[in-house]
């Protein structure tokens, strides 16, 4: 009978709404990096990223945006393909990535425009009862916008195509957002209505699809990041000869966490299960 190393049990004391595992800032002297991938191209196919010529994230669709991965500070290739396919390669970008860094990397555009864009993150944590928020505008036939809260103030003002807002702390709550003509808030572009931004989350807000009606139409997707996650690193397993390496995950709350893996294989860090 094969033996079966057991290399860990991990009890995860995550938030609910935590979209991924890795904290905001890298432990001291660890030279890490975290990247997540934001699939915005109104009329791409579902595609896999490969990331130094290792498919990394499979099957993203439109508006799906992944969870961070974790990697080496380093340079590394970013290609972007069909799902199941090598060729065409419809991104090919060679990236910088610095340590104890959160980046957003988005393929945005239409099929035949599609590129990349990459953001870098501000995952620092919340003042005590707020929610940090920004807005990033990937919608390709949009014009410049402005982001309200319905009835209320304004968040982010003329914030144009393939361009981020800065950060903005806003107390935790239940809100309305309007997406608007620039300086004109009765020309409503798109409105989300209902949106708990929670305290000591930080939230990207997409506005993606197309504003002429689509397919598909202009919509919000949102991603929340919690930083009180965290990171564990385990001990090296084997998989060869008579072994097979375990990893065990326990959540003893009453709300459910996302716990995301990455396997730091020969080739490289692969995504694993989420």
């Amino acid at each position: 009978m094969k033996r079966k190393l057991i290399i860990m049990a991990i009890m995860v004391f995550v938030a609910s709404m935590v979209m991924a595992a890795a904290p905001a800032v890298a432990q001291p002297g660890v030279g890490y990096c975290w990247v997540r991938v934001a699939h915005a191209s109104p009329d791409a196919p579902a595609v896999d990223i490969w990331v130094n010529d290792v498919v990394a994230i499979s099957n993203l669709a439109f508006a799906d945006v992944t969870d961070y991965l974790l990697l080496p500070a380093g340079d590394y290739n970013f290609k972007v393909t069909q799902t199941g396919t090598t060729t065409p390669v419809f991104i090919d970008v060679d990236v910088t990535l610095d340590k104890n860094t959160a980046y957003t990397v988005a393929a945005a555009n239409v099929a035949a425009s599609i590129e990349p864009l990459v953001f870098v993150d501000d995952n620092s944590e919340p003042g005590p009862g707020m929610a940090r928020v920004n807005f990033i505008h990937l919608s390709p036939d949009a014009p410049n916008v402005d982001v309200r809260v319905q009835g209320g103030p304004l968040l982010f003002s003329n914030i144009a195509f393939k361009q981020a807002s800065n950060y903005l702390e806003v107390p935790a709550g239940i809100y309305t957002l309007d997406v608007t003509a620039v300086g004109n808030p009765g020309t409503v572009y798109l409105t989300v209505p209902n949106v708990n931004l929670t305290s000591g989350t930080v939230f990207t807000a997409f506005a993606e699809g197309l504003a002429a009606g689509g397919p598909p139409p202009l919509q919000a997707v949102f991603a929340a990041f919690a930083p009180e996650g965290h990171v564990w690193y385990l001990a090296e397993g084997c998989t060869e000869a008579d072994f097979e390496t375990w990893v065990l995950v326990q959540n003893p709350n009453d709300t459910p966490a996302t716990v995301g893996l990455t396997f730091m294989t020969d080739t490289g860090a692969v995504a694993g299960p989420s």
